[in-house]
């Protein structure tokens, strides 16, 4: 749920209120496309991205949406990457949306998260929980993008757990019952495919990931170096000292940073579209290199 009294003051500091990751339910969000785009708006956000997971279905009603409630809309995506067995996120932002590069490796990515799925199910059904893929159908508006989201959704509805972290933490990340291992992109084909398309390559939500400080290093090294460009600081998920240490990081590397709340639905979410702090003012926001 929404946390209200998100422990940031907000100081506007920067020209704009943007939010550059969030979800509809063409992926693993809530709520259809113009229905977050008017959210994003009714709060004050003018500067908006819709950052479906490995999908760009939404993103025309979006931009249509944005546009009339007096947004500037920025096309967005997240890309479900893999580096060294770890899952990472990858944000594209400004780029081209038909550009053949993108919706070909896209496409790639999509084809097989239904088997995924299945399996996912057939694991949780060999745990003594039954009828976990079918009930997590129910929650899915694109069968192509269902998601750990999904289950852990229809996880909570059943009782397995009180809250999605829950779910997750017991059930559906590595090492866990229901965890299923899926092919995903590289981090150099995601960054080509977004550079490629003219866009921006971004690292979601830094603090998410178990890494060591030299493996983070290691990474950024090959994400800066493969020619991605920003990271998020300012997340939803983020904590204060996150927050000062991807800024940190960002002055080290000369990136850009960005700030999305990645708001998934009113009952999911840790902040709310565009009510998440703005970004340290030293920082270069990732808006100034898109056109």
């Amino acid at each position: 749920m929404i946390n209200s009294a998100f422990a940031f003051v907000l100081i506007s500091v920067n020209p704009a209120n943007f939010d550059f990751h969030c979800h509809s339910s063409v992926s693993d969000g809530l709520l259809p496309p113009a229905e977050v785009a008017r959210r994003a708006a009714a709060n004050g956000v003018d500067l908006w991205a819709l950052t479906d997971h490995d999908d760009l279905g939404g993103l025309d009603i979006a931009r249509e949406t944005a546009e009339a409630a007096g947004m500037r809309f920025v096309s967005g995506v997240e890309i479900s990457i893999e580096w060294n067995n770890l899952p990472i996120h990858i944000v594209g932002l400004g780029f081209d949306q038909h550009h053949p590069d993108l919706t070909g490796g896209l496409a790639a990515l999509r084809s097989g998260r239904l088997e995924r799925a299945r399996r996912m199910g057939e694991a949780l059904a060999a745990i003594g929980i039954p009828g976990v893929f079918e009930g997590a159908m129910g929650y899915v508006t694109n069968p192509n993008l269902i998601s750990r989201a999904h289950f852990a959704r229809y996880l909570v509805s059943i009782g397995i757990a009180r809250e999605m972290s829950g779910v997750f933490q017991h059930y559906l990340t590595p090492g866990k019952p229901g965890y299923v291992d899926h092919r995903w992109a590289g981090l150099a084909e995601a960054v080509a495919w977004i550079t490629a398309a003219g866009g921006v390559a971004v690292v979601a939500h830094p603090g998410r990931y178990k890494m060591s400080g030299g493996d983070m290093r290691k990474f950024l090294d090959e994400f800066k170096d493969l020619g991605g460009r920003a990271i998020e600081v300012t997340s939803g998920s983020h904590s204060p000292d996150h927050v000062l240490h991807f800024a940190r990081l960002a002055r080290h590397y000369g990136f850009h940073a960005s700030r999305g709340s990645d708001f998934h639905g009113p009952e999911e979410s840790y902040v709310d579209l565009g009510r998440l702090p703005q970004l340290p003012q030293d920082l270069k926001p990732v808006w100034r290199l898109i056109d």
